[in-house]
């Protein structure tokens, strides 16, 4: 699909060209050919209905079904619990919601803070490091891996092959990256049915062999993959965008330093802000629909862009700047809405939140190591974030 969305300047900074988008129409169909011709979604009110409207599904292997897409990427990754529709949608999130809940966040909130804490211990005063490869990437990456029970050890190759998941264009390494990450949880799953422990993954296996009408192999299998990539993919992202708003308006910033305590709130309107997902997951439309003022004839792909929408002047007033003081920054749509609405958001705001307060507390002098404008973003439509922020501490 050849589309504005896929332009170099895009994946550095998407927002003028959504807001193009959105002035032409606020959903439209996009330039292509073939099954992946479809509707791009960039107004608020328009990607609010489409991620919660029953008449577009999720489920990708009835929609490729029969069509030649010339990839190969493993029904794990391929065909996990984002792309189903209820009611196996309903039983799968079922079995991991209660692993996200804000109470099971608050518990983990201490180990988050020492994580963090132990991050930044390596880092030392007027010393350029990279943000992303010293904060944002292992902090996350850890704490999915700690809640799963996959092996330090391991975490390494984890981490590598996810980021591979999300290279735009790049057919081969992302279908590669899908079966090195299916072939390692299987093993892992194995691991853990001969020696169980406390982690989540354990308790998924229990769940399988326990009753297998809740979890087929395929399933547990799949479930554990997309928990280890959503799990921490997009909030590496949202660290680094945050940390690179703030240091970009130091007005913004001072606010934090002088009231630490308005850090969780101010999340939101990072958030709002620079969204991690630029683009959310798959939908089509089995049946036409109207999306807006828009008819989407059966068929057709729809692309929701959650950052499109948070940018949005119709909803949000004076859209583009960043101000925490912001009332209605919750609002924010970066982590979904409705059925399919991010399961592990309180865990992703609580990381983003302690990371932003631990980094502020230990280092108050943070600056940019390059110009803003020299910054390399990563090439995925899926995901807005940073290769690298090298900042000095």
């Amino acid at each position: 699909m050849s589309t504005p969305l896929q332009d170099p300047g895009f994946f550095r900074d998407p927002y003028p060209t959504y807001a193009a988008l959105r002035g032409q129409a606020a959903v439209q169909k996009l330039p292509g050919s073939g099954h992946r011709a479809g509707y791009v979604v960039t107004g608020y009110a328009e990607a609010r209905q489409a991620l919660a409207d029953p008449g577009l599904s999720k489920d990708t292997a009835r929609f490729f079904a029969g069509k030649e897409t010339g990839r190969d990427v493993h029904p794990a990754v391929s065909q996990n619990m984002l792309a189903t529709d209820p009611p196996d949608h309903t039983r799968l999130r079922r079995l991991v919601t209660k692993a996200f809940t804000p109470g099971a966040v608050d518990r983990l909130r201490p180990y988050v803070h020492g994580l963090a804490d132990t991050l930044l211990d390596a880092w030392t005063p007027g010393e350029e490091v990279d943000l992303i490869a010293g904060l944002a990437v292992p902090l996350p990456v850890t704490v999915i891996c700690q809640l799963l029970g996959v092996p330090a050890a391991d975490r390494d190759a984890v981490r590598a092959w996810s980021t591979d998941l999300f290279a735009a264009g790049d057919h081969a390494r992302t279908d590669a990256a899908s079966h090195a990450l299916a072939d390692y949880m299987t093993g892992l799953v194995a691991a853990k049915r001969r020696t169980p422990d406390d982690a989540l993954l354990s308790a998924l296996v229990a769940a399988r062999d326990g009753d297998g009408d809740r979890l087929t192999e395929r399933e547990l299998v799949s479930l554990a993959v997309l928990l280890l990539v959503a799990g921490h993919e997009t909030t590496t992202a949202a660290i680094g965008n945050a940390v690179l708003a703030l240091l970009r308006h130091p007005d913004q910033l001072e606010l934090l330093h002088t009231d630490p305590g308005r850090i969780d709130g101010a999340v939101d309107e990072l958030l709002r802000h620079d969204s991690a997902v630029t683009v959310a997951t798959w939908r089509w439309a089995p049946e036409p629909v109207r999306i807006g003022g828009t008819d989407v004839p059966a068929g057709s792909p729809v692309f929701v862009s959650p950052g499109a929408a948070n940018r949005d002047p119709a909803r949000f007033a004076d859209a583009d700047r960043l101000d925490l003081d912001r009332a209605d920054a919750h609002a924010h749509l970066a982590f979904g809405h409705g059925i399919h609405r991010c399961l592990g958001a309180p865990l992703a705001h609580a990381e983003v939140a302690t990371a932003l307060r631990v980094l502020l507390a230990r280092f108050p002098g943070l600056r940019l190591a390059v110009p803003a404008d020299q910054l390399r973003w990563r090439h995925s439509r899926l995901v807005h974030g940073l290769e690298s922020l090298p900042v000095v501490p």
